[in-house]
């Protein structure tokens, strides 16, 4: 009937992290990871985040699973959460996995193409219908990619380049995350949730102001919705200024912030949105694996 089930499965940060030992507290002293063009603060010792909580093919790892049921149209019908043992086959990157849609599988691939590759392109494919018709915000911000020298000092600065593997992994992590949400509340745990609220006034009116000068009008009203930010950005795709009013329109948004209050996610055009999928790197996805943990006993 034209569905899919979806698992995602992430390292189960919490059964090596244990609530308030010294590895805990530890971790919720640095909240996060944090990344400079050449190296990387881990949050948690490299024994952890590059080896037990990493995967590695033909060995087990524990790992927190989020089995997920959409239709046809790409909405969420319904979801359950699992701790479970994960034995990963092969070790598939992006371009790998984007070559081998795209018509050159390699070898390793090749025997995976009708029960992996395929699907999963065809699952992401209605979630990507999915995120247009909710309106979600469209910004084409290419990510930079910061190259240092012998000496320490920038060398260049390139730009990442961006698959439809990437769009697909991120599709499915965005599912799991508001399966997290709703997990959650059905189960009336306590949830730390991702939100991006509505964009201040005052930077509206500016941005108003500024695509003004551009000839490009932007709706008056109180309630503005990423889908109306949407149609300035289509406007402006291919002229000169695209990438100065997709900038512009990034700066009049608000933070995203970690919060006990839902506010929703204003970028995503969603109602509850949590994070759940970065347990490794960011201390409050860690707190929604023990609260999930908790709630499903």
């Amino acid at each position: 009937h034209g569905g899919w089930r979806i698992l995602v499965a992430i390292a189960d940060v919490a059964w090596y992290v244990r609530h308030d030992k010294p590895l805990d507290r530890a971790a919720y002293r640095r909240g996060t990871s944090v990344y400079f063009p050449d190296r990387v603060v881990p949050m948690l010792p490299e024994q952890l985040s590059n080896h037990w909580c990493s995967l590695v093919p033909h060995q087990d790892r524990p790992v927190l699973v989020a089995e997920m049921w959409i239709d046809g149209e790409g909405h969420l019908k319904r979801h359950r959460f699992h701790r479970a043992m994960m034995r990963s086959a092969a070790r598939l990157t992006y371009t790998r996995v984007q070559s081998a849609q795209d018509g050159t599988p390699d070898a390793e691939i090749a025997p995976l193409m009708n029960d992996v590759i395929r699907p999963l392109y065809g699952a992401f494919r209605v979630l990507l219908a999915a995120r247009d018709k909710r309106g979600a915000l469209d910004l084409d911000l290419p990510e930079r990619k910061v190259t240092l020298g012998e000496d320490g000092r920038i060398a260049e600065i390139g730009v990442r380049e961006r698959l439809d593997s990437h769009r697909l992994i991120e599709e499915f992590m965005v599912l799991a995350n508001v399966a997290a949400a709703q997990a959650l509340e059905q189960r009336r745990a306590a949830c730390l949730y991702r939100v991006h609220d509505q964009p201040d006034p005052a930077k509206i009116e500016g941005l108003r102001e500024f695509l003004g000068t551009l000839g490009v009008a932007l709706p008056a009203g109180p309630r503005l919705r990423p889908a109306d930010l949407n149609r300035v950005l289509h406007q402006v795709k291919g002229m000169p200024v695209e990438r100065l009013v997709n900038e512009t329109m990034l700066r009049s948004q608000s933070q995203a912030i970690y919060s006990p209050e839902n506010h929703g996610h204003f970028g995503l055009a969603l109602a509850r949105y949590a994070h759940f999928t970065s347990p490794i790197r960011r201390f409050p996805d860690l707190i929604v694996h023990r609260a999930l943990i908790a709630a499903y006993g």
